[in-house]
């Protein structure tokens, strides 16, 4: 009965040894799919919202994270004074914007033709 266990012991050294390097094969492929996939998108998305809260200016309205529209009236290094309503501001962190809603380029009105077809639909 020993002699049977000893022969299977010596069985499975053997083929242990084959096994070594290509058993990290499958992990290594799951972290390159899932920096290409999930990782790499989500820096660049990151990097993309840092570049834009670094540039806002007094005049661009933006969007909260809390879901409010406003105009900024007024910038610090990490404070934003926002317009949300006629004569109603209020201090927000720089983290908290959300989006750009539109830069401080003034929006040409409709003149003429185009402004009456814009306003009967």
């Amino acid at each position: 009965m020993t002699s049977i266990a000893y022969a299977m012991g010596q069985g499975g050294v053997a083929g242990q040894g084959s096994g070594g390097f290509t058993a990290f094969i499958p992990l290594v492929l799951m972290f390159v799919i899932f920096y290409f996939l999930l990782i790499r998108p989500q820096q660049k998305k990151a990097k993309e919202h840092r570049e834009m809260i670094s540039n806002l200016k007094k005049g661009d309205r933006i969007l909260t994270s809390g879901g409010l529209f406003g105009t900024i009236t007024g910038a610090d290094d990490n404070t934003l004074t926002v317009e949300i309503a006629e004569k109603v501001r209020v201090k927000i962190n720089r983290g908290n914007v959300a989006a750009l809603a539109q830069s401080s380029a003034p929006v040409q009105p409709l003149k003429g033709k185009d402004a009456e077809k814009d306003k009967t639909g």
